[in-house]
């Protein structure tokens, strides 16, 4: 099952990333952007980019070369912090991003499987096969500088391109007390999703254990 999930995470995750791609990037231009400015504001996606590394963690323990090629993706500590993280997209787009828009057609089919079908799968995947009870509370410190990091870019660049990739983090229409406050209560989320992470992945490990014995 957790090869199955791999791969089927893996293509679902690919198609999504290429299809999201081939159709923003022909959208952004005709609303004014450059082809790098069009490809740097894709990437400037929380979603985007947390879907990258789920697929970079499965191609690493998937290649023949195992943990020998990307080994920072095939660690332990990068599987669950990209579960945690891809956890956090599901939340915050089911909960407060997809009341915001309506995408219809392929854009519609590129939300539901980045923002939905690769987050199920990635943490099912996780549970099943990544998670092996080595993660420690230690690691939370280095989980939370990625959104932390994201935050910091996404703030610096806004001024800047004029834009931002999720409209409650724009502090010229918001004002700096919301956007602070919608950061606060993000991290503050990714930070409960990470003791869970920790708890899970010990509970697992386990399991694992008492079911051999």
């Amino acid at each position: 099952m957790g090869r199955f999930l791999q791969i089927a995470g893996l293509t679902i995750g690919l198609a999504g990333l290429v299809l999201q791609f081939c159709i923003s990037i022909p959208a952004s231009m005709e609303a004014g952007r450059s082809l790098l400015g069009s490809i740097i504001f894709l990437l400037s996606f929380f979603t985007i980019l947390t879907n990258i590394g789920a697929v970079l963690v499965y191609t690493s323990l998937l290649s023949p070369t195992g943990y020998a090629w990307l080994p920072a993706f095939a660690g332990f500590r990068m599987r669950a912090g990209v579960a945690v993280s891809i956890t956090l997209v599901f939340i915050v787009y089911a909960t407060v991003l997809s009341r915001l828009w309506h995408p219809q057609g392929l854009f519609l089919l590129c939300d539901v499987l980045l923002h939905y079908v690769t987050p199920v799968l990635f943490v099912l995947w996780w549970l099943i096969s990544g998670a092996d009870g080595r993660t420690r509370w230690n690691d939370i410190s280095w989980w939370v500088l990625y959104p932390v990091a994201y935050l910091v870019y996404a703030l610096a660049r806004a001024p800047l391109a004029g834009e931002v990739p999720y409209p409650f983090l724009d502090v010229a229409k918001n004002g700096v007390a919301s956007v602070a406050l919608s950061a606060a209560a993000i991290t503050g989320l990714f930070l409960v999703l990470c003791v869970v992470a920790v708890l899970a992945d010990h509970g697992v490990s386990r399991v694992r254990v008492s079911s051999v014995r």
